[in-house]
């Protein structure tokens, strides 16, 4: 995918997203291959190693709360 998003060194997506520059007809133009159902959602990315993990938005303060503390060896309560 084009673009910063995966760049990161925790890659986040929320469930069932979308997950790509252009559409799938597009991408299956450009490329001339049949691609599988699905393969821009984030559950299939989750497979792929694309995606760290997935996780709903009102989930989110606590996941990256729970991932700062783990990288700086801190309970996640110091994080938040």
């Amino acid at each position: 995918s084009a673009g910063f998003a995966f760049l990161g060194d925790i890659v986040i997506a929320e469930p069932k997203a979308l997950i790509g520059f252009a559409g799938p007809r597009v991408i299956e133009s450009t490329v001339r291959v049949t691609l599988p159902e699905g393969f821009q959602r984030s559950e299939f990315l989750q497979t792929k190693g694309a995606i760290d993990f997935i996780c709903d938005r009102r989930e989110l303060r606590q996941n990256v709360a729970n991932c700062l503390a783990m990288l700086q060896r801190q309970p996640a309560d110091a994080v938040l």
